[in-house]
């Protein structure tokens, strides 16, 4: 694997408090690689320590074969960084915005004005050049931001949270952006806490109180239901299915989505007959019993329940 990023051991403490715990992974080039995790859960602290704007208090880090800690600003020529609180100038216009940015990545002349013009077409801003950025809706906002990142061309680009707070078609709208960037060669790195923008990562680093507890593609991280069945159950009273479906010894997790209840088994047929049984005498007898597929929220909230109660955080699930 052709690395681009690599870490052993990463820490951050602040203090007693340890935001970041032993972070220990590798990124291939070219690849999207996410972050997903709650807020606190270390993500920002592990971004702004590859960008080398936050010193470790321990391990390693490298980009692009550089060391964050000998050579940050080396690292800071290379990639291009969005931060999660949008950063941008708002008394500046687009134009002005895309032409401080360019000089502080050493753009100057004929190759600032090109550049610009790319990142202006590529963020669908073109024709909006002298539009105060403070006037730009939330999702244009994040676009401009995104181009002002990548002018330079950088080889990794770190996204801390690029879409919060903007619409959902503005949120699809920036990942169609960040897979044509991925597909062109470069390394792109993202945290996230949507759950479905993380489904368009290769692979995926679940954090927790600063800990890494799982790392793998979508597939891997559902091998934590390996050997067991998820099935949804549909039913007039969700509520009480879920208090007598959670009292069953059989039923290994139980949670309700939507108007649908959520049951872990260790064996599909058997656990649709337990579950039919059990609803039928308490006089909500299910209208359907089905398997399905788990979601990234079931994984997402498998794995950092087992993570917090093997920490003993007493997460109830």
């Amino acid at each position: 694997m052709d690395v681009a990023v690599e870490t052993r051991g990463l820490t951050k403490r602040f203090g007693d408090f340890v935001a970041l715990d032993d972070l220990t992974l590798s990124v291939a080039r070219g690849e999207v690689f996410g972050f997903l995790g709650s807020n606190g859960a270390g993500k920002t602290t592990a971004i702004r320590a590859l960008c080398g704007l936050l010193r470790p208090s321990a391990g390693e880090a490298r980009v692009l074969g550089l060391d964050v800690v000998a050579e940050p600003e080396a690292v800071k020529r290379r990639i291009g960084y969005m931060s999660q609180r949008f950063s941008l100038y708002e008394d500046l216009t687009v134009a002005q915005n895309l032409i401080f940015w360019g000089g502080v990545y050493g753009l100057r002349g004929e190759a600032l004005r090109a550049r610009s013009q790319w990142a202006l077409a590529m963020a669908d801003l073109a024709g909006r050049e002298g539009s105060l950025t403070g006037d730009l809706p939330g999702g244009w906002k994040q676009r401009l931001a995104l181009a002002c990142a990548v002018l330079h061309r950088p080889e990794v680009l770190f996204l801390d949270e690029p879409t919060g707070g903007v619409d959902p078609l503005s949120r699809r709208r920036f990942w169609a952006l960040i897979d044509g960037f991925a597909a062109d060669g470069v390394t792109v790195f993202v945290t996230t806490h949507y759950l479905d923008e993380a489904e368009h990562c290769g692979r995926l680093a679940l954090m927790h109180a600063g800990r890494l507890v799982a790392l793998g593609s979508v597939d891997d991280l559902r091998g934590v239901f390996a050997g067991r069945a998820m099935l949804e159950v549909a039913c007039a009273r969700p509520i009480d299915a879920l208090e007598t479906l959670g009292r069953q010894p059989w039923a290994r997790k139980t949670a309700v989505f939507g108007t649908r209840v959520h049951v872990l088994v260790d064996e599909a047929e058997r656990g649709r007959a337990l579950i039919a049984e059990a609803l039928a005498a308490d006089g909500n007898a299910p209208r359907s019993v089905e398997p399905i597929v788990p979601s990234l929220e079931h994984v997402f909230i498998q794995y950092i329940e087992s993570a917090a109660g093997e920490a003993g955080e007493g997460v109830a699930s």
